[in-house]
């Protein structure tokens, strides 16, 4: 039996027994109520594009992509933060300290007021203040796009779910290259595809950025 405590008709009762039934089947959450969103923009340094030490599959394409997303939350005026990876040593394959090539490309260049998080790891909340960044501005969802697909979008799409974010990441504003293991050569489509179905089986949400920016609209 189950001990249970003696009731009363509180006064905040006696308030519910004047409800209509229109009252009583008013949600008591606003489903409409739109949660704080950030775009994490990963790692679209030039070393990545033509020219670079590192060229990735598609990261013009991308980077195009991940461009009109950055437009959208800044006119949405949601939490814009980019990533940029820095080797500490100026030997580095790619990214290294004081180059070129470690600079965030022109495509999709920071404003001002923009948080730029440098890194040191593929796990982008690793050793930095990405959390904090994104705890202080209450954020719930995160947006990711960027690069590696395989690597950094992987890394941190992971990270961040293990901490209670709802990840969504872009699949077409991320770029990958060619692998190979054990003999076997992988088509940087294949490497890029492969991640995608991993995250998107239960770490987040992938879409295209059309697709995003069509439901955005219409939340917005």
């Amino acid at each position: 039996m189950v001990d249970q405590p003696q009731l009363h008709r509180s006064a905040e009762i006696e308030d519910l027994a004047h409800l209509t039934p229109e009252d009583i089947n008013k949600p008591l959450v606003n489903k409409q109520q739109k949660t704080k969103q950030a775009l994490i923009v990963v790692d679209i340094q030039n070393d990545y594009f033509p020219g670079g030490k590192w060229v990735l599959s598609g990261m013009d394409a991308a980077a195009d992509n991940a461009a009109q997303l950055i437009a959208a939350a800044r006119a949405s005026d949601d939490l814009v933060v980019h990533i940029r990876h820095e080797f500490p040593t100026s030997d580095a394959p790619f990214f290294a300290l004081g180059s070129t090539g470690v600079q965030i490309h022109a495509k999709v260049q920071n404003r001002e007021d923009e948080h730029v998080i440098v890194k040191n790891h593929i796990n982008s909340f690793r050793e930095t203040k990405l959390k904090e960044v994104l705890d202080r501005n209450e954020i719930c969802d995160i947006v990711i796009c960027g690069a590696m697909s395989h690597m950094c979008i992987d890394g941190i799409t992971r990270a961040a779910h293990d901490f209670g974010y709802n990840c969504i990441v872009i699949h077409d504003a991320c770029a990958s290259r060619d692998l190979e293991f054990n003999g076997i050569q992988v088509p940087a489509e294949h490497v890029h595809a492969a991640f995608m179905a991993a995250l998107g089986f239960a770490y987040a949400k992938t879409i295209s950025t059309n697709e995003f920016l069509k439901n955005k609209k219409t939340q917005d």
